[in-house]
């Protein structure tokens, strides 16, 4: 098949080009930027950008599928970077193309806890999108609301684990937990994401389903941190209890101004939880995820 890509050069996206092309599909790469992908074998690169339809020309003409992965964890609004201008906007942009060349089959990469009363503006966003996905009367489409997303992002990409041992886990003493740090996480890995996502492309019993791609084991917050730091070579460092009052005023004064590592919005979705039954994503694609661990994360001694 044909398929179109966006968000090709993010750390998501370079995992799931790697699988499409392992299935054997020839991709064209929807990008702001052809850095790093205009002499790979397979790929076709169309430079344009997801929140101007009018920058598409002729990107979805012989399209057989698309696969939309554009996204953002934190606005900018300075920058124009909004949930509401990247999300929604630019998952209608994509779609509306897509339709109005015959294209087919439709991929949609959502988030956990995407819904229509979620917490943060980054759920009900990615809801939205969803929304748009669902309305717009492909023949085939498919949901994936991963979880927290872990694996070798590479120097130029964040990704949660290397994010956390970059700026918490490595550099301090004493690990500050927010509130008593039992809320659970589920990370997966990219790799079992990417490969769901290449099978989803024509895997017609999938039509029409919103796949929770979630890791097999819960964690709790307070034990991800100490994953991370045996995961970087060192030993897991003592934890002190921020109580949630004092944590969501810090959050809410200096995380909005980009004082500290987390947004009012990443914020919220932690001290929520992010879980799920992934039960279906693990069924359906035959994939596995390894284990959150000292093994799998030994990717972080390099950072």
């Amino acid at each position: 098949m044909q398929v179109l890509l966006t968000g090709a050069t993010g750390y998501v996206g370079g995992y799931v080009l790697d699988a499409l092309l392992a299935h054997g599909h020839a991709v064209r790469a929807l990008v702001r930027s052809a850095e790093g992908l205009a002499l790979r074998e397979g790929v076709e690169v169309h430079q344009a950008d997801v929140t101007d339809p009018a920058s598409f020309g002729h990107a979805f003409h012989d399209v057989d599928a698309v696969v939309h992965l554009v996204g953002i964890i934190e606005e900018h609004p300075s920058k124009g970077v909004t949930f509401e201008r990247l999300h929604v906007d630019a998952t209608r942009h994509v779609v509306t193309a897509a339709r109005a060349e015959g294209v087919g089959r439709f991929v949609q990469m959502s988030a956990n806890g995407a819904r229509p009363d979620g917490v943060t503006a980054y759920q009900t966003t990615k809801w939205q999108a969803e929304e748009i996905v669902r309305a717009a009367g492909f023949a085939h489409s498919v949901i994936f609301r991963p979880s927290t997303i872990f694996g070798d992002p590479g120097e130029d990409h964040p990704e949660f684990a290397k994010q956390l041992w970059q700026t918490l886990v490595k550099p301090f003493p004493v690990l500050p937990v927010f509130g008593d740090g039992r809320y659970e996480m589920q990370p997966v890995h990219v790799e079992a994401v990417a490969e769901a996502f290449a099978q989803a492309v024509t895997r017609d019993a999938s039509n029409g389903v919103a796949y929770c791609a979630a890791g097999a084991e819960r964690i709790p917050y307070e034990e991800v941190l100490q994953r991370i730091a045996r995961g970087g070579g060192i030993e897991p460092k003592p934890t002190i209890s921020v109580p949630m009052g004092l944590a969501r005023l810090g959050v809410n004064t200096l995380g909005k101004v980009g004082m500290l590592p987390i947004s009012p919005d990443q914020f919220e979705m932690l001290v929520e939880g992010n879980t799920c039954d992934p039960g279906a994503f693990f069924a359906d694609f035959g994939v596995e995820s390894p284990r959150f661990d000292a093994e799998s994360l030994s990717y972080l001694r390099q950072y």
